[in-house]
C-alpha cells in the first residue's frame, strides 16, 4: 500500500490532529534525529546546539548517552512545540523512570512511545544498524509507527485503521520519494530467511530456531532494522525470546505498527497481540514478527518447541 494522499482507511487521531500535518512534523523530527545521531556516530559537532559529549557529573556516560539524550530532547521539544494542545502523553525510554510507577499504566488514552536510539551496541560498534522508533498508541494498541534508519536514510511509516486493520505503509528518502514495502512470497518455513540479533543469542533461542527450521539467517542490530529487512523482502522472520531480560514497549511498538500496516504479522507465539502501557514495560515471552504468509505455522512450531523445554529452563 502506497498512499500519495491520506489513505481511505486512515487511523483515527486525537481531536484537532490532521494526518498530513502530523506526518509532515514527524518527517522533520525524524530527519533532524538522523542528523544528530550521524554526527555523534562520526565524532562530529552535532546540529541544533547539542553538546558533543555530556560530562559524567551531568548524568551522561559518553557519546552514546549524549546521542540518546540529545535526540530525546529534540523529539520531546519538537512534538510539544508542533502540537501544544494535543491530548496525548509522551513516554520515552529516557524519561520512563521519572514517569512510571511499577504496575501502574499511564493515565493516557493516546500515548506516544519513543526510543531515541534503538540498537545502542550497534551504534557503539559502528555497524550503522541502529534506529529511532516513534509509535502512537491508543488504549494499548498502536495506530501509527515510525522507524528511522539513519545510516541507510530510510524513514518507514505505518498506519493502522479501525480494529488494527492496515491503512498504509511505505518508506521515504530525504527527498520524500515513497517506496512501498515488498514482503516476500516465500511460502514454506524451510525457505524462510531469519533475521536475528548478533548481540542477543542463547541456547534456548537456538533450539527454538532449529524447530522453526528457516533456510538461512542473517544478523542485524535494532528491532527496527530487523523489521525493515522483512519489509524489504530480504528476510521473513524475527523471533524474540526473553530470558533474564526482555525487550521493552519502546523496542516493539513502532516496528510492530509498520510491519502490520504493511500486511505482515507481529504477535506472541500463542497468537496474542502485543499490548502497551499495561503497567509492565517488559514485552516478555516469545514474540514473532513475520511476513505473514507462514505466521500461524511458525507460531505452532515455536509453541511446540517451548512446550518441550525442560521445566527448569522455562
Amino acid at each position: 500500500m502506497l498512499p500519495s494522499s491520506p489513505p481511505s482507511a486512515a487511523p483515527s487521531l486525537p481531536a484537532g490532529i490532521l494526518l498530513e500535518t502530523l506526518l509532515s512534523e514527524l518527517r522533520r523530527l525524524a530527519w533532524g534525529a538522523a542528523d544528530i545521531l550521524r554526527a555523534y556516530s562520526r565524532g562530529l559537532e552535532p546540529p541544533f546546539g547539542f553538546p558533543p559529549v555530556l560530562a559524567v557529573e551531568e548524568g551522561g556516560e559518553g557519546p552514546v548517552s549524549a546521542a540518546d539524550l540529545s535526540v530525546n530532547q529534540w523529539l520531546l521539544q519538537g512534538l510539544a512545540a508542533a502540537f501544544p494542545e494535543a491530548p496525548w502523553t509522551v513516554l520515552s525510554e529516557e524519561t520512563a523512570k521519572e514517569q512510571l510507577t511499577p504496575g501502574v499504566p499511564l493515565a493516557a488514552d493516546w500515548l506516544w512511545i519513543l526510543d531515541p536510539l534503538d540498537g545502542t551496541r550497534d551504534f557503539l560498534q559502528g555497524t550503522g544498524e541502529y534506529a529511532v522508533h516513534l509509535a502512537l498508541v491508543r488504549q494499548g494498541r498502536p495506530v501509527l509507527g515510525v522507524v528511522l534508519l539513519p545510516e541507510v536514510e530510510e524513514l518507514w511509516f505505518g498506519l493502522l485503521g479501525e480494529a488494527g486493520q492496515p491503512a498504509g505503509a511505505w518508506r521515504e528518502d530525504r527527498l520524500g520519494v515513497r517506496t512501498p514495502p515488498e514482503l516476500s512470497a516465500r511460502h514454506r518455513c524451510e525457505e524462510m530467511v531469519l533475521v536475528a540479533s548478533r548481540n542477543h543469542r542463547d541456547p534456548r533461542l537456538e533450539c527454538l530456531l532449529e524447530a522453526i527450521a528457516p533456510a538461512s539467517s542473517r544478523a542485524m542490530g535494532s528491532v527496527g532494522g530487523k523489521v525493515a529487512t522483512i519489509l524489504r523482502g530480504e528476510a521473513d522472520l524475527y523471533v524474540s525470546l526473553s530470558g533474564r531480560t526482555a525487550p521493552k514497549d519502546w523496542d516493539m511498538a513502532a516496528p510492530e505498527a509498520v510491519l502490520r500496516a504493511a500486511g505482515g504479522a507481529f504477535s506472541h507465539a500463542d497468537g496474542r497481540p502485543l499490548t502497551y502501557n499495561t503497567g509492565d514495560l517488559n514485552q516478555a515471552g516469545c514474540l514473532i514478527a513475520s511476513h505473514g504468509v507462514l505466521h500461524g505455522e511458525v507460531c505452532r512450531r515455536a509453541l511446540a518447541a517451548l512446550a518441550a523445554e525442560p521445566q527448569e529452563q522455562q
